[in-house]
């Protein structure tokens, strides 16, 4: 038996002794994934949600905590993948919910809240000159890429790949068959000379190259900021928009990752946390893009969608950006969640253990390295097995994180939550340091 072959089965053995334990304790949230399977397909409606043996059932939340069906409580780092961001209860933006439902509906015409929720966005991020609200990051992406090609009239859409623009714009493994049939250009991320060659091979044709500023479904990846910089300049040179998608790093400080840069892209798209919990997205940009959709215009876009103006989004978005998390909030809440991330990482390295933390802030992915993450091809597949092993015994011990290794952070979380989940990972660190080493130990003299 090689050594390869003997530590990975022991990553699974031990994995195996896990998922044993979890299900042993977890009778009610199996029974209730077996009952949902008689209408869901696998008992599952949103595949991110699935794990073996079976996802826990949730039936309450407060503050940065939830609950499950057998009884159990947990510190949620799942964040519902960064949409979590006020947590669960948060009184004001409640109050608005009930305050928007009081006063009716399914209204069927503008209301009072949405150009208030516009003027706060644009508030934020001024490359949004005009916006357009909708019901999820995946439509603001879907609308952003439609809205390119027509205004361009070009056909082609530079993608990165490991990317995640939405259900039906996946770019990871070969991609997802129900992708929607674009005419896609895949580049390596933080590849410059690479991604420049693309962009000029295909400048007749390009109609947009779209960005996640940190590469979310990937292993939350950041750009280095002279790449981005580098996407800036050539797409102006052969007539692309760039599009920044940042429905999760809109989050990263008051103005997002453009903000912090000062990089102003073609159009932006924001979704996840932007309802206040609720479902919402928005994509805006330069005037004389978005003005395309002026009804007046006698050739103007339309773009319908029955619920782009629910009020009870529209009062929790509202209140969520004006009253709860602030310009002033924002950029504070980066500072201490960037703080914690940074000391996670100085632990690994002081105890010698290729566990690494890569994001920024309240958004960060665990990985099996001795070194940084530049590329979705840096995230092997024993990593990726890492980040599912303990997100298992983060379980076991009362955290919740993502099943893939992601972490994300809510603005009701304290410094107790935080310490205890630095407890949990320190504990696994304990007990599996010599299996880790050994694995990335073995990695690399495969690479060699």
């Amino acid at each position: 038996m090689t050594l390869s072959n003997h530590r990975l089965e022991q990553l699974e053995k031990a994995f195996s002794g896990l998922k044993q334990e979890f299900a042993k304790r977890n009778p009610l949230s199996l029974k209730a994934s077996q009952e949902a399977a008689r209408a869901l397909p696998g008992g599952n409606t949103r595949s991110v949600l699935f794990y073996e043996p079976f996802p826990l059932t949730m039936v309450s939340g407060q503050g940065a905590e939830v609950r499950d069906l057998d009884g159990h409580t947990y510190i949620d780092f799942v964040g519902e993948f960064s949409a979590g961001l006020y947590g669960h209860s948060d009184p004001i933006i409640k109050q608005a919910i009930i305050e928007a439902l009081e006063c009716g509906i399914v209204l069927a015409a503008p209301n009072v809240l949405e150009a208030r929720l516009a003027e706060a966005v644009q508030a934020r991020f001024p490359s949004m000159e005009r916006l357009r609200f909708c019901n999820s990051g995946t439509e603001a992406n879907i609308l952003a890429l439609v809205t390119a090609r027509q205004v361009t009239g070009r056909s082609k859409i530079l993608v990165f790949d490991g990317a995640y623009h939405g259900g039906v714009l996946v770019f990871s493994k070969g991609g997802n068959p129900i992708n929607i049939p674009f005419d896609y250009v895949i580049a390596p991320y933080n590849d410059y000379e690479a991604t420049r060659s693309l962009i000029q091979a295909h400048k007749d044709d390009l109609a947009c190259v779209i960005v996640e500023p940190i590469l979310g479904a990937a292993g939350n990846i950041p750009a280095e900021r002279s790449f981005l910089e580098m996407l800036r300049e050539e797409t102006a040179k052969v007539g692309a928009l760039l599009i920044f998608d940042e429905v999760k790093t809109s989050r990263c400080g008051a103005g997002g990752i453009q903000g912090q840069i000062g990089l102003t892209p073609d159009l932006t798209t924001l979704g996840k946390y932007l309802g206040g919990g609720l479902s919402s997205g928005a994509f805006g940009g330069r005037a004389d893009i978005m003005d395309r959709f002026d009804p007046h215009r006698p050739d103007a876009f339309r773009h319908a969608g029955t619920f782009n103006n629910n009020v009870c989004s529209m009062a929790a978005g509202l209140a969520g950006l004006t009253r709860v998390f602030t310009p002033e909030r924002a950029d504070a809440f980066l500072v201490e969640c960037e703080a914690f991330r940074v000391r996670l990482n100085d632990e690994m390295v002081a105890r010698k253990v290729p566990l690494r933390f890569t994001g920024q802030g309240s958004l960060f992915t665990m990985h099996l390295s001795p070194n940084g993450i530049r590329t979705a091809a840096d995230v092997t597949p024993t990593s990726r097995r890492v980040g599912q092993f303990f997100h298992m015994y983060a379980l076991l011990n009362g955290v919740a994180i993502a099943s893939r290794g992601d972490f994300y952070q809510s603005l009701p979380m304290t410094d107790a939550h935080r310490q205890t989940l630095r407890n949990v990972l320190v504990s696994f660190v304990d007990e599996y340091a010599e299996l880790l080493k050994a694995l990335v130990d073995q990695e690399i003299r495969a690479a060699a």
